[in-house]
């Protein structure tokens, strides 16, 4: 009995396999190279499968579903191919659904492979049974279960097709233990091949026309699907005629933030001069972003359903196209073809936006100078020294909080896949994200900025960075609370904080009980010797930096916030 998968392209004459040993032979035709999981007895035919393809697919175990599922989506943002989660039936799956909430909101690649009760049990309330089509379903591009072992090859082959083509997103197949034993004579299915839409001629024509007339524009990258070659062609297109662009909420590594058309992300805490800018400008160009709550600043930038600045959006999504902004010109397009034929359009000569374009990238360069903060440790001082020390190549990965601010304000991203960071706003993420990006890159350097509270919540999982040697740094930003909820209730009822405080342990003690490097920092001069010392160290580390809750963002205390408040009455 072989349990070598068919060679791509060729024909053989199928041998009697167990359903686990078809399905790991698909994903090694897929081209699948790691699987983050947690391992269940709901599949344990799969993983004896893994275990003769060890040399082939890596199995990386983690600590909890949920750093699983984050690991896999972070592995797709990075490299652009399917990750793959695989997780046990019941509290593993709905453990793992927070990764899959996030690869769908930002548009991931993903492929999350569940065990199921044995088809004899099912509509039993059989032990953790869940019906994972009509659970998944809101959540995923596709969610489906295999009954028969000898449609394996076939829906597998469907479920890279759907997580890759069009909007890229997280796809689930349900796998029926006793299916997984069934020994069955099955060709295997090809690889999947990415399959996108292209702009017609008479839209790029009309977008070039309405770039001839316009006075003010702008262009906002974002989304998924991109590739370096997309991100070198659309540069080309905003070189060509003297464009700024911004990037949309936590894609701000489209672009290098260093390049001198470059005026500022569009997100959570906009610079007010770009907020300005995106308000008065005659022409938006959104080429990938779904436009949606973070990046149009709760729907007020744009007004809904036709904004008054004419609107370009450029999506691989048909169902995104006037799902709430009906644009002047909508194109269906994945980000390569139309980066592609932008890049073949003649320049506008002369454009009169050219000159605007310097003070908008003055008012970029001023925002990234910090201003100070309250108490001994002043993150952006921090985040402006690593935006010098961190190599060109390094990643940047961070969950979801008001500290995740500093990071976005004043690192500047080098290119694609320099950042990764969730558009859903998951706390959580950025650990076992950035531990899946030193696995799959181990000689990059990679950095996760993480809250007390975001950190808390995936923090196990750097036990599988000290297992595994994924030697990154972690640098633990903690004000003693959940600074973000804090903030709105400063916001809305004034001094009146309740639910939101937190008693820490030492981060640093807890790295070296891991087998890690720990580091504590109390005031800004610390930061860097730290740092250095981590790097040196040749271990998973942390650094606890503990900051002051008064400064609640990068640019406001709370006393400033709570007198504002008062004062609006």
């Amino acid at each position: 009995m072989s349990t070598t998968p068919t060679p791509a392209g060729t024909a053989a004459s199928p041998l009697a396999r167990t359903g686990g040993q078809v399905l790991i032979d698909q994903l090694r035709i897929h081209g699948v190279d790691h699987i983050f999981g947690v391992p269940g007895e709901s599949y344990l035919a799969a993983l004896d499968a893994l275990h003769d393809a060890r040399n082939a697919i890596r199995y990386v175990i983690c600590r909890q579903e949920g750093g699983a599922a984050n690991m896999a989506e972070g592995y797709g943002k990075l490299t652009g191919k399917p990750g793959v989660c695989f997780v046990t039936r019941g509290p593993g799956a709905t453990n793992a659904s927070i990764g899959i909430h996030t690869a769908y909101q930002d548009s991931t690649p993903l492929v999350l492979l569940v065990g199921q009760v044995a088809r004899d049990q099912e509509e039993r309330e059989a032990f953790q049974e869940i019906d994972y089509r009509r659970m998944f379903g809101p959540l995923t591009k596709w969610a489906a279960q295999i009954e028969d072992a000898r449609r394996i090859p076939e829906l597998v082959s469907q479920a890279f097709h759907r997580a890759t083509s069009g909007r890229p997103g997280p796809v689930l197949l349900a796998l029926p233990e006793d299916m997984l034993t069934d020994r069955v004579e099955v060709t295997d299915a090809l690889p999947y091949k990415v399959v996108r839409p292209a702009p017609a001629s008479q839209d790029m024509e009309r977008l070039r026309e309405m770039l001839a007339r316009a006075e003010r524009p702008l262009v906002i990258l974002g989304g998924g699907g991109w590739t370096k070659e997309a991100c070198d062609d659309i540069r080309a297109f905003i070189e060509a005629n003297r464009l700024p662009v911004t990037t949309a909420f936590r894609n701000s590594d489209l672009i290098d933030n260093r390049h001198p058309n470059y005026v500022g992300d569009v997100g959570i805490g906009i610079n007010p001069p770009l907020g300005r800018r995106v308000r008065e400008s005659d022409l938006i160009i959104a080429v990938g972003p779904r436009l949606g709550e973070m990046t149009s600043g709760g729907y007020t930038l744009f007004d809904i359903p036709v904004p008054k600045q004419p609107l370009v959006h450029v999506h691989a999504g048909v169902e995104e196209l006037g799902r709430v902004y009906e644009a002047a010109l909508m194109i269906n397009s994945g980000m390569p073809q139309f980066a592609r034929a932008a890049r073949a359009l003649p320049p506008i000569p002369n454009p009169p936006w050219a000159g605007g374009m310097e003070q908008a990238r003055a008012d970029y360069l001023a925002n990234l100078k910090p201003t100070g903060a309250v108490g001994a440790v002043d993150l952006g001082e921090i985040v402006t020294w690593l935006n010098t020390r961190l190599p060109d190549d390094a990643i940047v990965a961070n969950g979801a909080g008001n500290y995740a601010g500093w990071v976005h304000r004043f690192f500047q991203y080098r290119g694609l896949r320099s950042q990764l960071a969730p558009t859903s706003g998951a706390m959580g993420y950025g650990v076992p994200a950035a531990i899946a990006a030193k696995i799959v890159a181990p000689s990059r350097t990679v950095v996760a900025f993480a809250g007390d509270g975001c950190f808390l919540m995936t923090g196990q999982e750097f036990a599988t960075a000290v297992q595994y040697g994924a030697n990154l740094v972690i640098v633990v930003v903690d004000n003693g609370g959940y600074g973000t909820i804090r903030m709105h209730q400063e916001r809305e009822h004034p001094g009146r904080a309740h639910g939101v405080e937190l008693r820490n342990p030492d981060f640093a003690a807890y790295a070296r009980a891991f087998g890690g490097h720990g580091e504590t920092v109390l005031k800004t001069a610390d930061f860097a010797p730290a740092f250095e010392r981590s790097l040196a160290a040749g271990l998973p580390a942390i650094i606890h930096v503990k900051t002051d809750m008064e400064q609640i963002t990068s640019r406001t205390t709370i006393t400033k916030m709570r007198e504002a408040a008062r004062a609006k009455g």
